[in-house]
């Protein structure tokens, strides 16, 4: 169950026949994101377990289950940036609900980023995809 823009991810993927281009795709992905503000980067929206610093900070639209699930994210390293996008297109905008049903693992597979990404990098986005069902799960109970 992926978002529109994570498909038009997986179509753009399809065309990159090279992975490097696939990975320049990823970091400029990173570079088009907003950075967050240095105020709203502290403990509570860091994310543990990235060898990169990393934060995420939800905005929940509604209540229960059907809220709508929105996310800014920043990373100091460019690649987890553009990892950081590849999410944001993945769950932003779903409902809290939906993206609790969402297999990152499969969907981020189409993509091929479990074959080409570092033990460390791997970890990093089982992080921040961990982080981002327990701030959803929060929000749907």
């Amino acid at each position: 169950m992926a978002s529109a823009a994570f498909e038009d991810i997986a179509e753009t993927f399809e065309f990159l026949d090279d992975w490097e281009d696939r990975y320049r795709h990823v970091i400029d992905m990173g570079r088009a994101m907003p950075p967050m503000e240095d105020a709203v980067k502290v403990p509570a929206t860091k994310v543990d377990g990235c060898a990169s610093q990393v934060w995420i900070l939800p905005r929940i639209d509604g209540a229960g289950p059907g809220a709508v699930f929105r996310f800014q994210g920043d990373s100091d390293a460019m690649i987890v940036r553009g990892l950081i996008a590849v999410l944001h297109a993945l769950y932003d905008g779903l409902r809290v609900e939906d993206v609790l049903a969402v297999d990152a693992g499969a969907e981020l597979g189409r993509l091929g980023l479990n074959d080409h990404l570092s033990a460390q990098r791997s970890n990093g986005v089982r992080a921040m995809v961990e982080r981002i069902r327990a701030l959803a799960a929060e929000a749907a109970a």
